[in-house]
């Protein structure tokens, strides 16, 4: 768990020094955690093509990943993780915590594209965020989450299926790469999580 803080800590502090300060967010910047990922502030687009900034959900658990659309393998083997995930929760918790899947990649992944995919999973819940950004931002979501990408030739892209936890103030508190299935200690993270007080 302490490496998790540590590299959070580290890849926030890197990416802060590329978001310019105003005088208008300094006072909410230095009111998050030094290990907050919500240091880095990127505008996103969901699937609804409503504007969102990426610590938009700050004040609420998050369970955060990467993929993109046209991906056949990996990527749908991801949101049936993330639905088995929200499944193992009660219905009474599942309000307590949102989800937010970012698409690697931005050139194809249009609003429309992601409403495709979020239709054809299910996944129409207002707390489900399929969402895209900038080139250079998604480059920045991916180094503070800790998740790996390359465009490959053909088109694809080669990257890394983890998912993440955040808790309510933008700290990494739990990471799962197990695919297919709920990770219980991912789950048992996410209860403690949600229970906590921001």
């Amino acid at each position: 768990m302490k490496s998790f803080h540590v590299l959070a800590c580290a890849l926030a502090l890197a990416a802060s020094a590329f978001v310019p300060a105003t005088a208008a967010d300094t006072s909410v910047q230095a009111a998050l955690p030094g290990d907050s990922v919500y240091h880095l502030d990127v505008p996103l687009t969901d699937q609804n093509g409503k504007a969102l900034r990426f610590p938009g959900s700050r004040g609420k658990p998050v369970v955060a990943s990467m993929f993109y659309s046209s991906c056949q393998f990996v990527c749908p083997l991801i949101i049936d993780t993330l639905k088995k995930t929200e499944r193992a929760r009660p219905d009474s918790g599942r309000a307590g915590f949102e989800v937010l899947l970012v698409s690697i990649d931005p050139d194809r992944d249009t609003p429309e594209a992601l409403a495709r995919v979020a239709a054809k999973h299910h996944v129409v819940d207002p707390r489900w965020h399929l969402a895209r950004a900038e080139k250079n931002d998604v480059r920045r979501i991916a180094a503070v989450l800790g998740v790996q990408y390359k465009p490959l030739d053909d088109g694809e892209f080669s990257h890394s299926s983890a998912l993440i936890l955040l808790d309510a103030q933008g700290r990494i508190v739990a990471r799962s790469d197990k695919l297919g299935e709920a990770d219980p200690k991912f789950i048992a993270a996410l209860s403690r999580t949600v229970a906590a007080k921001p």
